[in-house]
């Protein structure tokens, strides 16, 4: 189940990341790495349900219905942006990744608000453990 979890909870609280290595239409494709090589030929991921995401961070964090209401909007929120960043072509990847990264870091920040001490620590352990697993992978 740990296993499963920060796997969800890293797609949560980074979605962002697969967005900003999306290869540039206008770039050639990176080659050698399976991961890129997965992102450009997949089909666009369906949609999580922010509610569900919400939920799932509330059993693995110990939040009370409160604040899994709170969270979920911040989510959905989250994740209309990034999709609204997806679909525009005008911005240039590094320029794609650096709005992907405010997008996050402003959610997390907004997420984190709504934690007692003791979540935020259980929150932040699981980010690192998603981040320290996303850079054992590093993307081209």
């Amino acid at each position: 189940m740990n296993t499963k979890a920060t796997i969800l909870l890293g797609a949560l609280l980074s979605a962002g990341s697969l967005l900003a290595q999306a290869p540039d239409p206008n770039q050639a494709p990176a080659t050698g790495d399976p991961q890129s090589a997965q992102t450009q030929s997949a089909q666009p991921q369906p949609e999580r349900d922010p509610a569900k995401q919400a939920k799932h961070l509330g059993k693995q964090l110990g939040l009370n219905s409160d604040q899994v209401a709170q969270i979920t909007p911040i989510l959905a929120d989250r994740q209309q942006q990034l999709q609204s960043l997806r679909t525009d072509t005008s911005l240039r990847p590094r320029d794609r990744r650096a709005k992907v990264k405010e997008i996050v870091e402003d959610s997390t920040a907004k997420v984190e608000a709504l934690l007692n001490d003791t979540q935020k620590q259980q929150y932040e352990q699981k980010m690192s453990e998603r981040r320290s697993h996303h850079n054992h992978h590093p993307q081209a």
